[in-house]
């Protein structure tokens, strides 16, 4: 049943990151010409991340935050009303769509729709050192959203963060995955909506 499971996951996570991709090309325009009129280029982000197994991979976003924003102070997790967050990077934060160009990631098999957020190997040293069963994060693909993404909250602990993750792992399923994304997708167009209220 769990080798079932994993077919199918893998299944969709195919079908639907091409729909996708075919989908979004405009809004990839779009947003490319956004960002490079307020901020210049790249419009894309790049970093390693750990994945499966802990291996390590590229992932893709698109930029929100100025250029070598991290130049001075090394990796450090940003906050909502971080400075270095530009303009139109602030707007796509709030819808997720910043996390679009991961669909690349999900149908090259990097990573899911569904599963724990993936951390860069510096926090992923840190944390597996500090939190008993941090390491089991690891069994499966990290995903584009999560249960601690859509039950928890931006600054919830990592603590609190791997304990949604672990219950996601002991539980997963493509009914749960299907749940989730659905909700992933009210909780990002009500922060959209709220956003552009505000501007």
């Amino acid at each position: 049943m769990i080798r079932v499971n994993l077919a199918l996951k893998r299944f969709f996570d195919i079908l639907f990151s091409l729909f996708g991709l075919m989908v979004s090309s405009m809004l990839w325009i779009i947003i490319s010409m956004a960002i490079y009129i307020e901020d210049g280029g790249p419009v894309l982000f790049a970093d390693m991340r750990v994945g499966k197994d802990r291996r390590l991979y590229r992932h893709f976003k698109f930029r929100t935050m100025k250029k070598e924003a991290e130049r001075t102070t090394g990796p450090i997790w940003s906050t909502k009303e971080d400075r270095r967050i530009i303009k139109v990077g602030r707007f796509l934060r709030a819808t997720a769509i910043d996390e679009l160009p991961q669909l690349i990631n999900i149908l090259k098999g990097d990573m899911s729709f569904v599963g724990p957020r993936p951390e860069r190997e510096h926090f992923v040293n840190k944390f597996t050192k500090e939190i008993p069963g941090y390491q089991r994060r690891f069994c499966i693909r990290p995903g584009l959203t999560g249960m601690a993404q859509v039950y928890g909250k931006h600054d919830s602990l990592p603590e609190k963060k791997l304990k949604y993750d672990l219950e996601y792992i002991d539980r997963q399923s493509v009914p749960l995955d299907l749940k989730l994304i659905f909700l992933s997708f009210l909780i990002t167009s009500k922060a959209g909506w709220e956003k552009f209220e505000k501007t």
